[in-house]
């Protein structure tokens, strides 16, 4: 199964399953072995003897769904609103002046100088893709470029180079071997 881009289940998606886990323990509390419960709620019989093994230990209770998996945000909703502020100022307001680029060390720097929160590089990564932000390489171009002549170079001289210079005839590279004429 694929997960969407915040990586694990979507809320829906975990209801659903929960519900599935739910239906189980009802059909356990019927007298349903985990066999049959798999093959009714067509879902592996692993899966319903590991539910069947919880449902007999904590009763229904233990078949709730835990809510997202993984590590929870170290920011809270507005950090994250001012780190998007902070982000979209650019790294020349927060003194990288040598370049615009927002580098995961320098996300990470910044995350440490706003809110006193260590993150490892990886775990800016996380965040940022979360926040919609994506790893871009810029492109490399001078900044004596110019596009005007650029066009008109691609418009008047490049057909020119690409005309055919006249027949050929055969010939062969090999000093032993002359081509027929």
């Amino acid at each position: 199964m694929r997960y969407p881009d915040g990586g694990g289940l979507t809320p829906a998606a975990r209801a659903k399953r929960e519900q599935v886990r739910l239906e189980a323990a009802g059909l356990f509390a019927a007298g349903m072995s985990p066999p049959q419960v798999a093959k009714r709620l067509r879902v592996s019989r692993k899966s319903a003897y590991v539910w069947h093994r919880a449902w007999r230990t904590a009763g229904a209770e233990a078949l709730v769904s835990k809510g997202p998996g993984g590590q929870r945000c170290r920011l809270n909703a507005a950090q994250v609103q001012r780190l998007e502020a902070a982000l979209d100022a650019g790294p020349a307001v927060w003194g990288w002046s040598e370049d615009q680029r927002w580098t995961l060390a320098r996300v990470t720097v910044l995350v440490g100088r706003l809110f006193h929160v260590s993150y490892t590089p990886r775990g800016i990564s996380y965040l940022l893709h979360r926040l919609g932000w994506s790893p871009q390489v810029p492109q490399r171009r001078a900044a004596e470029r110019d596009e005007e002549a650029i066009a008109t170079w691609v418009k008047d001289t490049w057909p020119l180079a690409e005309q055919r210079r006249g027949i050929r005839t055969p010939g062969s590279a090999s000093p032993t071997k002359q081509a027929s004429r």
